[in-house]
């Protein structure tokens, strides 16, 4: 088996995959290792889920549990959609390239959500305590799903903003406000007690290798349509 080269770079039989075919194989091999270890630990918390779980615990006051309880209201329902569209909508140049570009982006978001329900139901995980919750929460625990959705929108925010106009500060800060909220939303989870921190770590790596593998078909996509051109 090829090991590492001399010089630092990637092994032989990997250099020929692009960025985006590494990203996905890296992020699909340890999503499905922590799955494997969720699965494993047979509905107990992993032995880095019980020291963030007391923390949050044990602080709580009023006006940082409505700080994470809206925060948290952010990563589900109508605003992550509406979120992908307004970027579509910014990233397209005319009508029929931002129809197109907000129909990808919500396409996208959707196939991800569903992914990440089915494996849900799959791994059945149980939540933590229900008397630790500070927020209402339905449904199993592994992955994460707004960790997951909110770091799928996160990362389709950051395509538009990538898509549309040049390097400069402005973009490196709404790049960098568009991270932490995506962060922000999976580790409200954790903080209001609904989730361990196993669960939005798995989503985020969920997120990470389901964005990897969409910017790979639409690579293909692209090739195929220039080369029937």
């Amino acid at each position: 088996m090829d090991g590492p080269a001399p010089d630092g770079r990637p092994p032989a039989g990997l250099r020929g995959l692009t960025p985006a075919a590494r990203t996905a194989l890296a992020a699909s091999a340890a999503f499905a290792l922590l799955t494997l270890w969720v699965i494993l630990a047979a509905a107990r918390p992993l032995p880095f889920d019980t020291g963030p779980h007391a923390w949050s615990l044990a602080h709580r006051p009023p006006a940082a549990l409505d700080v994470a309880r809206a925060v948290t209201a952010t990563g589900t329902g109508v605003w992550p959609y509406a979120l992908v569209v307004l970027a579509g909508l910014y990233a397209g140049r005319a009508v029929r390239d931002r129809l197109a570009t907000v129909a990808g982006l919500a396409l996208c978001l959707a196939l991800g959500q569903g992914v990440r329900r089915a494996l849900m139901s799959l791994v059945a995980r149980p939540r933590p305590p229900a008397a630790d919750w500070a927020t209402h929460a339905a449904n199993w625990s592994f992955p994460s799903g707004h960790a997951t959705t909110g770091a799928l929108t996160a990362g389709l925010l950051l395509v538009a903003l990538a898509l549309r106009g040049s390097p400069g500060p402005a973009r490196t800060a709404a790049a960098a406000l568009i991270v932490l909220w995506g962060a922000a939303v999976g580790l409200s989870r954790v903080y209001l007690g609904v989730h361990w921190l196993s669960d939005v770590l798995g989503g985020w790596l969920l997120a990470t290798a389901w964005l990897a593998l969409a910017a790979l078909v639409r690579r293909s996509y692209r090739r195929g349509a220039a080369a029937r051109t």
